[in-house]
């Protein structure tokens, strides 16, 4: 069977060319060894005329092509002083093209920061862009409002939390992106990808090598629609969309994106933390609540969690697993007040709808996208002294209600009502416990994705958590089936609280899942959930500066009640500037998101966008037209999707499925648009290691654990709140003076009353392994009383040190210390015996050697095997000796695999 492979875009580098007819965007893969041309032309005022001739140019072809348009377009032939083809914007990818009153603009990504990597497919930050405006001014048609709606239109800022992939779909899952991977070929519609131009000869036909021509394609790419309801620049790429190459459209997601390394005794497990936000109905807090008549609601985002070996790239030889869940606006036609000025204006239901007509179909499009089943963590309150959040509890129970009596039992929305503030504000409950019980019952009854079988111990040692899980379970992966929708008022504070919750209790099945834990159960207060919690307070500060105007106002530690006395008053100003944004800034930004996402398009004759009371006639277009026949008050799913679940319609392999997707058929699997290896090493760049991404990313042993001596390196160890690598960095006046204390009691001798001094008292000097790595190894870490300490030592203890030694050794040691002594005796007696076998290794044959797990230990319980060398086959022996006379300059005949790759590498570079 053929392998399937993501397609990798070929155009990652451009140069945006200008002469006084046309612009010349000439685009390149990142080698800079295949070229695209793009033609646009700037002689059109108001209409965009883009010429795309699919044509692949090598680099000399390239060159040759821009100096006939530079001599070209001179004003004056032979006078090389006067250019006619102008060097203008270096860049990274198309934003899209955008029209107002005049022309077009082409809005260009010209700055890129790395900040994940998924399985080699690197994840950019937009970090600026630049707009150009297309026609020339001898053609130009101004207009006096043009500079105002350019001016609202850059109020979005690109350069804030923006993100684009050229190899990985990031509008979708990881769970869907590898599924489409294991979908046959058979039935797709396919594109075969030349090089576009006519080749006059093959200087390798003489060499006995095949061609493209005559060999079966062994490997394919898959090019998948992206999902649009996450795709931000989709109305701006819309018109260019059918004319070019895919290459060319480069989709961005607005939200977070953010990526850790969990390094357990060396091994890296990267966390990956991605939310995408929708386009559909967005906006600010108070001026986007509830849902539109299309059942999209405000403030939705969809966070995923990704976990990932990374000492295996690949995804099909990797481990990778992930978790989805959801956070919207309660899905009804409701809204607030912001004339009254007040810090929570009422809650008003805008329509009546006794037959859940919105509510229905945002389920629907949560049936299809996601499978059942889905379950509903309401956290409004629901008692009040003056009746304000319950408005919305009511409404949202009773719709769900009357979904669910037209649903078969199996697919019910499971809802789950819950008043977080109260139980707060309740000195008898904690909150997070509550929470992790929901958690746990959640992830049961949605499961999670893990792209790999279950371990042969889980058959061998079931856990009593592991086999209650559900989702669907196959031969090769476990796929997630629902998923946990979260809401509160604002979708914000108290959500993103129980979001972390949530996704704590998945991150410990995907641990276990992929064999780095023995138990699926996480505990505060280790590296690895801080770390994991440092990630959702920064996922949740940016998703509430985004639709809220400032970060979040309670946080995990607030819930844990353990948050430090000054943060009440950092509480206090984020209320503040909340209140500040909301009232006062909020409608610039919301014009200017109505115009980027095209909810609003400029017209001649026309109300501006400026002029406009209000924005609710754009988002409900039932207002504007007549819209197609409502769906059945009782059946009011889509029967398509209803057939599939629980599983997703949306990653079921059926024809309207099968329509999305493209197939580009591949020859070979050093295919630059196929080859991830290629993408993320880049062996023709010279790179320094110190900028490697993967050196500059938060770790869990550089930022959390403790740098003191003696410490278990263990991200899953619980430490002590003041022992975390961050706190300890920042007391450096203590850590010296520790430092110096240390040392000091180290060289003196020990005094006779070290051996009654507490055992409470711990070392927490902090001190890194360059200060008291000399001193470490030659003596053990030493216990310090500080003076406040209340033992003292008894007056009559006058013991000698050489009587106290002796009368500690006076009794028998206890059978468990024995037990302890001999398991230490048969280790090192087990380890002088492995020493001496590696030592006899090199005089024997490789040929003679087997792979042998041998228990070391005499104790059945411990893990330690000595581990012999494994046979040695013959095309291994091949190509080191290869290695080795290619050393000594004996160069040996290329193969024919040999001869492909370099046939390949010529073509591409000279021909």
């Amino acid at each position: 069977m053929p392998t399937v492979q993501p397609v990798i875009s070929c155009i990652q580098k451009l140069i945006l060319y200008e002469t006084r007819a046309r612009y010349f965007l000439v685009g390149s893969n990142h080698a800079e060894t295949k070229f695209r041309v793009l033609k646009i032309d700037r002689t059109e005022p108001k209409d965009l005329v883009v010429i795309d001739d699919r044509h692949v140019y090598n680099q000399q072809e390239v060159h040759e092509v821009l100096s006939r348009l530079d001599i070209g377009n001179r004003t004056k032939m032979g006078q090389k002083g006067l250019t006619g083809l102008l060097r203008g914007v270096s860049a990274f990818g198309i934003v899209g093209f955008v029209r107002f009153l005049e022309g077009y603009y082409i809005v260009l990504i010209t700055k890129r920061r790395k900040v994940a990597d998924i399985g080699g497919h690197s994840i950019y930050k937009i970090e600026d862009t630049n707009i150009a405006y297309i026609p020339n001014d001898s053609v130009r048609i101004a207009h006096p409002d043009e500079a105002k709606y350019v001016k609202i239109f850059q109020s979005v800022d690109l350069s804030s939390n923006f993100y684009f992939s050229y190899s990985y779909d990031l509008t979708h899952s990881l769970q869907f992106n590898l599924t489409q991977l294991k979908i046959p070929s058979e039935g797709l519609k396919s594109e075969t990808f030349g090089h576009g131009r006519q080749e006059s000869f093959d200087i390798f036909e003489d060499e006995g090598v095949t061609t493209h021509a005559g060999s079966a394609p062994g490997y394919y790419g898959i090019l998948n629609e992206p999902y649009l309801k996450y795709a931000w620049n989709s109305y701006i790429l819309e018109k260019v969309k059918t004319t070019v190459h895919h290459n060319w459209l480069l989709y961005i997601i607005h939200g977070f994106c953010g990526q850790s390394k969990l390094l357990i005794y060396g091994r890296p497990v990267y966390v990956t933390l991605i939310a995408r936000r929708s386009c559909k109905f967005a906006g600010t807090r108070f001026l986007k609540r509830g849902a539109n008549c299309e059942g999209d609601v405000a403030n939705e985002v969809e966070t995923e969690q990704i976990i990932h070996d990374a000492s295996v790239m690949s995804f099909s030889a990797g481990s990778y697993s992930s978790y989805v869940q959801v956070r919207g606006s309660v899905p009804l036609y409701w809204s607030q007040d912001i004339s009254t000025m007040m810090p929570k204006p009422p809650i008003t239901l805008d329509q009546a709808d006794p037959f859940a007509h919105v509510a229905a179909l945002h389920f629907d499009q949560m049936f299809q996208r996601f499978g059942t089943p889905i379950i509903i963590l309401n956290l409004v309150k629901k008692r009040e002294k003056r009746k304000h959040e319950r408005i919305l509890s009511e409404a949202l129970l009773s719709a769900i209600t009357y979904l669910n009596q037209f649903l078969p039992p199996e697919y019910f929305i499971h809802y789950i009502a819950w008043d977080m503030a109260k139980y707060t504000k309740s000195k008898l409950c904690n909150v997070l416990d509550r929470l992790s019980v929901i958690a746990e019952d959640v992830v049961r009854k949605t499961g999670f994705f893990v792209n790999r079988p279950d371990f042969y111990r889980n058959t061998l040692r079931p856990g009593e958590r592991w086999d209650e899980l559900s989702g669907s379970i196959h031969n090769t992966c476990r796929l997630q089936t629902g998923v946990l929708r979260t809401n509160c008022v604002d979708c914000l504070d108290r959500t993103n609280t129980a979001q972390f919750m949530v996704g704590k209790c998945a991150l410990a099945y995907q641990l276990y899942a992929i064999g780095v834990i023995d138990k699926p159960r996480l505990q505060f207060d280790t590296d690895a959930v801080r770390l994991f919690e440092e990630l959702y307070e920064d996922h949740g500060d940016t998703l509430s500066l985004q639709y809220g105007g400032s970060q979040l106002v309670h946080r995990v530690k607030t819930y844990r009640k353990i948050a430090p006395w000054t943060q009440h008053s950092k509480d206090i100003m984020q209320t503040l500037s909340r209140y500040y944004s909301n009232a006062f800034s909020d409608a610039d930004r919301q014009d200017a998101i109505n115009l980027f996402l095209g909810v609003f398009q400029p017209m001649g004759g026309k109300s501006h966008l400026w002029e406009l009371p209000t924005d609710y006639y754009l988002h409900h277009k039932n207002t504007m037209a007549l819209l197609s026949p409502k769906r059945s008050y009782t059946h009011w799913w889509t029967p398509e999707v209803l057939i599939h679940l629980p599983l997703p319609f949306d990653e079921v392999p059926c024809t309207e499925n099968l329509k999305k997707m493209t197939v580009m058929k591949k020859m070979d699997k050093s295919d630059e648009e196929i080859d991830i290896y290629t993408e993320f090493f880049r062996p023709y760049e010279l790179s320094c290691f110190d900028d490697t991404f993967c050196l500059t990313m938060t770790n869990s042993a550089k930022d959390f654990m403790p740098k003191h001596f003696g410490i278990d390196p263990s991200p899953f160890t619980i430490r002590k709140p003041e022992e975390t690598g961050k706190s300890m960095l920042s007391n450096k006046s203590n850590k010296e003076e520790a430092v110096l204390q240390r040392k000091t009691v180290a060289s003196a001798p020990p005094p006779p009353s070290e051996e009654v001094v507490s055992s409470s008292s711990e070392d927490d000097s902090g001190t890194d392994k360059e200060e008291d790595g000399p001193m470490s190894q030659r003596s053990t870490p030493v216990k310090i009383t500080e003076f406040g300490d209340a033992t003292k030592i008894p007056e009559d203890f006058n013991y000698s040190a050489r009587e106290t030694h002796i009368m500690n050794l006076s009794g028998l040691p206890s059978e468990d210390d024995l037990l302890i002594y001999k398991r230490f005796v048969y280790l090192g007696q087990n380890q002088h015996k492995v020493d001496i076998h590696s030592q006899q290794s090199n005089a024997k044959h490789l040929d003679n050697m087997m792979t042998i797990l041998g228990p070391v230990s005499l104790f059945l319980q411990d893990s330690i095997y000595e581990v012999h060398l494994a046979d040695l086959d013959r095309r291994s022996a091949e190509i080191f000796d290869s290695h080795i006379q290619t050393g000594k300059g004996i160069i040996q005949p290329m193969c024919k695999d040999d001869m492909m790759v370099f046939r390949e590498y010529f073509k591409n570079r000279y021909m």
